[in-house]
């Protein structure tokens, strides 16, 4: 994704205030094995007050701009509950809740039975990757489990809305609010905590495909708005929608699992 610059120029009393907006990539992430990324996307401010000279009158109503409060909310997301019938399905019923407010006809059990699976462990007892496929059972804890990440989603996504499906997965936390921004709720893997998890949460698997680093606190939100404060979510495992969480740690916690996100092309 190249380097996007926004400036938009706001006359307040005669004075001018620019505000610079910058969507970083990073590094493409198909597989962040291994690892867990220590450079965490700063918090977007979306405002900057430049040096400019003002009159008392000038520098309050510049005072008053700064410390207003900028939300960004995509009303009518619908909310699905994962439970009862998929206590491992929060990644396909998040999926769920972006494609109805998408108008498509899609409900959560007919998403967990199309997602890509593969076992929990192989022949070889080998366990299974989740960029590769959804691991395990989807359906109960009596099984063995894990979950599944941005590509096979990505791919199920396609199906149901080809060509207008954008995996940003990789880029910085500012395409994720460029999305919503652009009126598309943003599916991505969190953990359950919505902040950094230490690493002792975190375990090594080797797979067939490559070592992946795993945490059992996995799981997956709709982002449906932000402001300065919080990111606001439906959350699969919560009574109902727009719950709101803290944004610093939301961001680190997001970029602690890899980047993921999938997003509406709304052009």
């Amino acid at each position: 994704m190249n380097k996007k610059l926004l400036i938009r120029t706001l006359s307040l009393g005669g004075i001018f205030l620019a505000t610079y907006l910058g969507a970083e990539n990073l590094r493409s992430i198909e597989n962040p094995t291994a690892e867990t990324q220590s450079s965490v996307a700063p918090k977007i401010t979306r405002t900057e007050e430049h040096s400019v000279t003002k009159t008392t009158a000038d520098k309050k109503a510049l005072e008053n701009f700064i410390n207003t409060e900028e939300k960004k909310m995509i009303e009518g997301v619908p909310h699905v509950s994962q439970l009862p019938e998929l206590q491992r399905g929060c990644e396909v019923t998040s999926l769920t809740m972006l494609l109805q407010y998408e108008g498509i006809s899609a409900d959560k059990m007919t998403l967990a039975k199309q997602i890509h699976k593969i076992p929990f462990r192989d022949a070889n007892y080998i366990r299974g990757n989740p960029y590769d496929g959804f691991v395990g059972d989807i359906y109960t804890f009596k099984k063995s489990g894990y979950g599944v990440y941005h590509g096979p989603v990505a791919k199920l996504a396609e199906s149901y809305l080809p060509g207008k499906i954008m995996d940003i997965t990789g880029q910085s936390i500012d395409a994720v609010y460029e999305l919503i921004d652009s009126g598309s709720p943003v599916w991505v893997i969190i953990n359950s905590t919505f902040a950094p998890l230490p690493e002792s949460e975190f375990t090594v698997w080797k797979t067939n495909s490559g070592d992946v680093k795993i945490t059992y606190r996995e799981h997956s939100v709709l982002i449906v708005g932000y402001d300065e404060d919080s990111i606001y979510v439906n959350d699969p495992l919560a009574s109902g929608g727009y719950k709101a969480v803290p944004r610093t740690s939301f961001e680190k916690a997001w970029v602690q699992m890899g980047s993921q996100a999938i997003g509406i092309d709304k052009q």
